[in-house]
């Protein structure tokens, strides 16, 4: 599996999406940002299917995926991920506004990297979005 340095975000909330881009680059996080509006554009995205068919090959160094989006949930979005030998290795962040215990669970049975809930607060976002980049983007080893 190859892996490029953008991250794949998957929200359908064009707000947060931004704030999400703007926290990445505030916290030095390099690489470009991919935006998905729905659950179906990601699993296209990811499988170089649909609209998608020909982007270049490789996979995202991370994903930061919202669970209640429009056309795929989010844990159908990662069920499918993970289950698959090629793009399991893509480390799947959840990013939800949800904290509910069910949710937390259901993730990690599918095998969900890590699950962070939105904060409210802008500064808290921010922080939170720009450690969590920084470790993926920039700490972690990645899958060549």
């Amino acid at each position: 599996m190859r892996r490029s340095d953008y991250i794949l975000l998957a929200d359908d909330n064009a707000t947060d999406a931004e704030l999400t881009r703007r926290a990445l680059e505030i916290g030095g996080v390099d690489g470009e940002v991919v935006w998905v509006q729905d659950g179906q554009a990601a699993l296209d995205f990811v499988f170089r299917a649909g609209a998608y068919a020909e982007r270049p090959a490789g996979h995202p160094r991370l994903m930061l995926l919202d669970l209640h989006m429009p056309k795929v949930d989010g844990l159908d979005v990662l069920a499918r991920i993970k289950a698959d030998p090629h793009t399991r290795p893509i480390p799947v962040v959840i990013m939800s506004s949800s904290d509910h215990e069910a949710d937390l669970v259901r993730s990690y049975e599918h095998y969900a990297n890590s699950y962070i809930v939105k904060p409210v607060d802008f500064h808290q976002f921010t922080d939170q979005v720009a450690q969590l980049g920084r470790y993926w983007m920039q700490v972690s080893r990645a899958c060549t």
